[in-house]
């Protein structure tokens, strides 16, 4: 299950084996540089598989986060979705009612993003080859009207060489944000799967935000977004470190935990930095845009409890977490997710 999980393990099963015999385009972004997504001939490319546990859950289901995830993998590189393909294979026996429930919520969900369905395919396999259903989705998107502007705007400051908002792209003295409340999704997936009750309703914050991005991307400043999911938001700042060869430091006591998830996190022994998310954005942005770029997100329903969490350096090349009481840990990245089975 850690193969698959987001974490170190899964990254070592890409490296080794993935990479390995796949890759070597000339695409712009390569499958290589294991963006979100990637870029050829102007093209944004992504494509996703979910297997979500169980279907339905307080917030969202498995349709809603198919379309959700994909769309926002595409917006966070700096592009418009503009079509999505969906596969689905299906258990022999699935009920029909439940299928149509979900391709209803990935149409509304669509209907959300401004995007459309317009190819796929469909199988069915015998009962116990899978279980129950598996989407998969994929999507093309073009580069957004305003990238453009937003890289002028971060080029005012400092230089600036990407066309496309990539994982390498973080210089020294760049700001983090976070667009909201951490751990929503897979605790109220935990919760909701296993029965427990923490004392208060946690909801998953699945949404697209294609749309919130395009307004942050007229702002100007960003020089790198991704959607925390797998690994959380540990996970993606470690990536970033690492590709972008800085240092960063969060600092604890600025990043937003609604107070049910900390509550769980903490009778189950789990980091809620590692819990996946599949309604928030972690965002780059140069130090002279930062509260700018705040305060934009703090007028969206999505962004209402968005923080500046930390910020890069040149002293050190890890991620550092400065604790509450001013302590100073290394946060390393994930070795799988602590809670499996959430997209």
């Amino acid at each position: 299950m850690s193969h698959g999980a987001g974490g170190t393990i899964m990254q070592d099963l890409i490296v080794r084996i993935i990479l390995k015999n796949l890759g070597g385009s000339n695409a712009e972004v390569p499958l290589e540089a294991l963006d979100d997504s990637a870029v050829i001939d102007n093209i944004v490319l992504k494509s996703d598989s979910h297997t979500v546990k169980p279907l339905f859950f307080p917030g969202g289901d498995i349709g809603r986060l198919a379309i959700a995830g994909t769309v926002n993998d595409i917006a966070v590189m700096g592009a418009v979705p503009i079509a999505l393909t969906s596969g689905f294979i299906i258990e022999e026996g699935f009920p029909l009612s439940d299928f149509e429930k979900i391709v209803k919520s990935m149409g509304q969900t669509c209907s959300e993003a401004g995007v459309y369905i317009i190819t796929g395919d469909t199988k069915v396999m015998e009962r116990g080859a899978i279980e129950k259903l598996v989407v998969n989705t994929s999507g093309i998107g073009k580069r957004n009207k305003y990238l453009d502007k937003n890289i002028a705007e971060v080029k005012r400051y400092r230089s600036f060489k990407s066309r496309w908002l990539l994982d390498s792209n973080l210089r020294k003295g760049d700001k983090i944000i976070i667009s909201g409340t951490i751990g929503d999704h897979g605790v109220a997936l935990l919760s909701f799967r296993e029965g427990y009750d923490f004392g208060s309703k946690i909801v998953s914050d699945v949404a697209p935000l294609n749309k919130l991005i395009t307004d942050l991307l007229n702002v100007g400043g960003i020089v790198a977004m991704k959607d925390p999911t797998r690994g959380g938001l540990a996970n993606t700042l470690n990536e970033w470190s690492d590709k972008s060869k800085v240092g960063i430091t969060v600092y604890e006591d600025q990043i937003p935990i609604r107070e049910g998830v900390v509550a769980a996190c903490e009778m189950l022994g789990i980091d809620p930095l590692e819990v996946g998310n599949e309604g928030k954005i972690v965002i780059a942005v140069v130090s002279q845009k930062a509260e700018e770029i705040l305060s934009a997100l703090k007028k969206t329903e999505e962004g209402k409890n968005a923080a500046i969490i930390g910020e890069t350096t040149d002293s050190f090349r890890e991620v550092v977490i400065e604790t509450e009481v001013g302590g100073k840990r290394i946060l390393a990245p994930p070795i799988g997710d602590p809670i499996p089975r959430i997209c």
